[in-house]
């Protein structure tokens, strides 16, 4: 695997509606794998690849590329900076946090977010027990106000700052939601021998505020099928019964048969299922209770496609260290060469 490919993805910026950053890195590796590469006016990276075979099925393989993040919606006089989440948080896991403000002027300030009020040793009670809210957060770039007010305005994108790492059998970071989709597509891309389909890989944007880029996507290109490549939950740890896991890591990718916004195909889950069976390559199905993927806007777009979602387990999603075993990384770049191939 091209884990440097996959670090670089995880580690760049791309907050809902700014994920130039992560484009650029993408249209540099599609060149040469892929014959066509456009931007579409959302912002979503379209790369399509002719089939060898001639005249031939088209597939959308989508792959969202922002991840959750903040804007910056104020400055106050003393320079704190207040900001506006751009995507779902579980505040309890932002305090003491590095973040990275890009500003509009092209240069990038570290600061820190912390949630306003009294430190542990003078804090009473009650605020020992409060959760905070996004609007508690504050940023502090460390330097004076009035340099602040200079250089940040209001709509600067910012981002969680956190090295992508090897750890034991998996790989953790930022963003492996959903950075993780377009390398499971362009690996398997590459490994994938004779592919009969004509491939067309979608690199989308907002999917984080309501999976906004698919849907035209979808309906642009117009493919035979359309598959969402994205995370699932894998909570097969303490404090979560264990069915609720949605799957387990180490048993391979998964296949969601349902989420709240989609059912899949079930002809095409059968059809990767056999494959899987057939090539010895480990997977699971599941069932995600709450939350969904490009799959939705895809299935419902022009007069609708079938669809699926194909999923990598992940454990910690929605935080800077999301972790995904190897196995069931490996797992989705082969299962979906050997269906490229089938």
């Amino acid at each position: 695997m091209n884990l440097p490919l996959l670090k670089s993805l995880s580690e760049a910026p791309g907050v809902p509606g700014r994920e130039e950053r992560v484009r650029e890195i993408l249209q540099r590796e599609c060149t040469g794998l892929f014959d066509d590469i456009r931007t579409d006016p959302m912002g979503s990276l379209i790369a399509t690849k002719k089939s060898s075979a001639g005249k031939a099925k088209k597939v959308l393989l989508a792959c969202h590329i922002d991840e959750i993040g903040f804007y910056v919606r104020h400055v106050e006089e003393k320079g704190f900076v207040r900001v506006q989440n751009a995507g779902g948080f579980d505040t309890r896991n932002l305090l003491a946090r590095r973040v990275r403000i890009q500003t509009s002027g092209g240069e990038e300030l570290i600061g820190l977010l912390n949630p306003g009020g009294r430190p542990i040793h003078i804090a009473k009670e009650e605020d020992k027990k409060k959760i905070p809210e996004i609007a508690d957060f504050y940023v502090d770039l460390c330097i004076p106000a009035d340099e602040v007010k200079k250089k940040v305005r209001i709509g600067d994108p910012v981002t969680l700052i956190q090295e992508f790492s090897e750890i034991g059998q998996c790989v953790s970071g930022k963003c492996l939601d959903n950075r993780v989709a377009a390398f499971v597509a362009i690996e398997a891309v590459r490994k994938a021998k004779n592919i009969k389909y004509e491939v067309v890989l979608a690199a989308t944007v907002q999917e984080e505020v309501g999976c906004r880029g698919a849907g035209p996507a979808a309906y642009a290109t117009e493919p035979d099928i359309a598959i969402a490549i994205d995370t699932t939950l894998c909570v097969d740890t303490p404090g979560v019964p264990e069915d609720e896991r949605v799957t387990k890591q180490g048993d391979g990718c998964a296949l969601t048969i349902m989420d709240s916004m989609t059912i899949s195909d079930r002809s095409m889950i059968d059809e990767f299922e056999a494959i899987a069976k057939k090539r010895e390559i480990p997977c699971q199905l599941s069932i995600l209770p709450r939350g969904g993927t490009d799959a939705g806007p895809m299935q419902r777009s022009r007069g609708g496609f079938r669809t699926m979602t194909l999923s990598v387990p992940t454990r910690y999603i929605h935080t800077v260290t999301e972790t995904i075993h190897r196995k069931d990384l490996q797992s989705a770049i082969d299962l979906l060469a050997a269906w490229l191939e089938t």
